[in-house]
């Protein structure tokens, strides 16, 4: 390679801590081209994803230039960009983060073989996970359906160590011009919605350690039980910051290690929650249909529905299930939704309205700041019981009976949730604000009325699922 420069195509890497791409590069005394490709692949992102992105890719540009590079922008197919700035700049290589997803994958190994084509030098490198999906076997070889044995499987195995960033890096003498981030309009689609939820986004490598330390300074203590009460700031809220690779997983791993070796109460489960993580993408490399068909071929033949006028009422946080409205509206107004809301809510449009688990899937992929392509499609199939889940499909989360146990108080409802107040607090009625115009909702109006009889709703899915295997 000489010393010709190296292209770094960033992706969801956006750190310089942890980053062991960045590391290596940075390590070889080479200068450094690090470029964002807006390709097919990114504008595919749903609204709240790709406008979070931007924001992500924002910071990231700013802390490169702290340590003496640039962030080059271009658009376009990422092979045809990545040749021509290999062109432009003379570059002998690209090196990259690995990404899982298939669509992720079938690009990125038609790039590599096309790159080593032409005589550059194209290398991919962890970092996005703390095991590489294939690295994880079972006694047998193969890999793991079940989480708990997965967990038994890495609970314990060694996790490297994760790296400083760097304090300063080489450039080129002369930078490639690039295109201006403002100019893509990657916010565009959330409208009126990117002011509201722009008040809850921690942003960038600095605000995740913040949130870290400030879990492991306390609520991590509280972690096993707290972490189930929607009403309650009980979690680290690091997933979007994970999501973009704001944090690296390893620098988490690590510090909830350190908290374990401490005596912590909660840092065991907290682990274990990393873990989930990490099986979420373990299933998508090896079968990578969960993204798009039934886990579990056999439910093919279920009766799910399509999308219908129940499910717009579920989209649109008024179902008359405070429960599930509630979380819902949570994410309208933050971006994100609490886990166990995320279950209630999914648990109700698979099983009380019987629409297929896409449905949901894709308006989650839409609406979420913390949108994971692994996460999104094993949680979807995990409560709609075509996943991997070793419960059978008659586990119906009851939205009444859950909300007594974990939002005892109505402390979550009532905070998202203006008709069921007489004061409501600023964030249940930033919702109105935040949602589509054509809507047509005001906080005046009384709640609604149930779709659909929570007992009838839970009848309904046992002779479903009783028909099915008829």
């Amino acid at each position: 390679m000489g010393d010709r420069p190296l292209i770094l195509w960033v992706r969801r890497d956006l750190r310089l801590g942890d980053n062991p791409v960045l590391s290596e590069a940075v390590a070889s005394g080479r200068a450094l081209v690090p470029v964002f490709v807006l390709d097919p692949e990114t504008e595919a992102l749903g609204a709240a994803a790709k406008w979070r992105l931007g924001l992500a890719v924002a910071e990231f540009a700013r802390a490169l230039e702290g340590i003496g590079l640039r962030l080059v922008l271009r658009r376009g197919a990422a092979l045809a960009v990545l040749e021509a700035l290999a062109v432009e700049t003379g570059a002998a290589g690209v090196w990259w983060s690995r990404l899982y997803d298939p669509a992720s994958v079938a690009r990125d190994t038609a790039v590599k073989a096309a790159l080593k084509a032409v005589g550059v030098e194209a290398r991919s490198f962890a970092g996005h996970l703390m095991h590489e999906p294939w690295e994880v076997q079972t006694g047998q070889g193969g890999f793991y359906r079940v989480f708990t044995p997965y967990w038994r499987s890495v609970r314990d195995r060694g996790v490297a160590a994760p790296e400083a960033a760097p304090l300063r890096a080489v450039g080129p003498v002369v930078w490639p011009v690039s295109e201006r981030l403002e100019d893509w309009r990657l916010g565009a689609a959330m409208n009126r919605g990117a002011a509201v939820v722009a008040r809850h986004q921690a942003v960038g490598e600095a605000a995740a350690r913040a949130k870290l330390a400030a879990f492991l300074a306390g609520p991590v203590d509280d972690y096993a039980s707290a972490r189930d009460l929607p009403g309650v700031d009980g979690t680290s809220r690091l997933s979007e910051n994970l999501t973009y690779g704001e944090i690296g997983i390893r620098e988490v791993w690590h510090a909830g290690l350190q908290a374990r070796e401490a005596g912590r109460a909660g840092a065991e489960a907290f682990l274990r929650e990393l873990a989930w993580r990490e099986f979420a993408y373990h299933l998508m490399h090896h079968t990578p249909q969960i993204t798009y068909a039934n886990w579990k071929p056999d439910w093919d033949a279920f009766p799910w529905r399509g999308d219908n006028p129940d499910a717009e009422r579920w989209r649109q946080g008024m179902t008359g299930e405070p429960f599930v409205d509630a979380a819902m509206r949570e994410m309208y107004v933050t971006g994100t939704m609490h886990n166990r809301a995320r279950m209630i809510a999914g648990s109700y449009l698979t099983k009380h309205l019987l629409t297929d688990w896409r449905v949901g899937q894709a308006w989650f992929a839409e609406c979420l700041t913390d949108w994971d392509p692994a996460a999104n499609a094993m949680g979807w199939q995990w409560v709609a019981g075509s996943g991997p889940d070793a419960s059978p499909f008659f586990r119906v989360f009851n939205p009444a009976g859950q909300a007594e146990k974990f939002d005892a108080r109505g402390d979550y409802r009532r905070r998202f949730i203006a008709e069921l107040s007489r004061s409501p607090g600023p964030e249940a009625l930033a919702f109105f604000d935040a949602v589509p115009r054509a809507w047509g909702l005001d906080p005046a109006r009384p709640y609604p009325a149930p779709v659909v009889d929570l007992a009838e709703g839970r009848a309904g899915a046992l002779a479903a699922y009783s028909s099915r295997n008829a």
